[in-house]
């Protein structure tokens, strides 16, 4: 097999882009059909914990990019998917549905510590790899009167957890255990891991 150098993305996040942008990782878009149901495949089962939770969503959004990638008869290359998710204690803080979910996510996550995991996966043909981050952050005690301004600003809207590190909500940061990358949602170290093992050039 020729060394490859580029790998197709299978989100549609433009966080991940940049990172990948950073590290010099050349790739193209693999984005769902109008007949997938993306969203579907992120339900959280009944007592699912955390790291179970990211990484099965992780690989089943992989095996939907390959078989879509078989699909279009595109170019071979590696297929990179990731999944990010909070969680407080055990429970899962997913992507906020309005407003109202946004404002409750908020309100828990401040004052505490909590995990931000992400998986991340690469497949080609038969090969499946993968690896997970678990970083932890600290919010400091935010005021309602803050939240209701951040959540008015349409920021939490598709950020699991309702919020992005690199937004306005860092103000409320106090501390990370662990990798920005990661909580922006691509774990660069594990990422370059998983391209060298795949022989991708960056």
């Amino acid at each position: 097999m020729t060394t490859p150098d580029f790998i197709y993305l299978a989100s549609q996040s433009p966080r991940r882009r940049q990172l990948l942008d950073q590290i010099g990782v050349r790739h193209d878009l693999l984005l769902p059909d109008d007949d997938e149901d993306a969203e579907a495949l992120e339900a959280v089962l009944p007592g699912e914990a955390p790291p179970d939770y990211v990484q099965r969503v992780t690989q089943a959004k992989l095996e939907a990019a390959l078989a879509r990638l078989k699909r279009r008869r595109s170019p071979s290359a590696p297929v990179l998917c990731a999944d990010t998710t909070v969680a407080l204690g055990r429970r899962i803080l997913g992507k906020p549905s309005d407003a109202s979910e946004a404002r409750e996510m908020l309100a828990a996550l401040s004052g505490h510590e909590h995990r931000v995991l992400t998986a991340v996966a690469i497949g080609q043909g038969r090969r499946r790899e993968m690896l997970l981050n678990v970083s932890r952050v600290r919010f400091a005690p935010v005021p309602p009167e803050q939240i209701e301004a951040y959540v008015a600003s349409g920021e939490p809207m598709g950020k699991a957890g309702a919020y992005a590190i690199q937004s306005r909500a860092a103000l409320w940061i106090e501390r990370i255990n662990g990798s920005y990358s990661s909580i922006m949602g691509l774990p660069l170290h594990e990422t370059g891991l998983l391209l060298q093992r795949f022989g991708v050039r960056f």
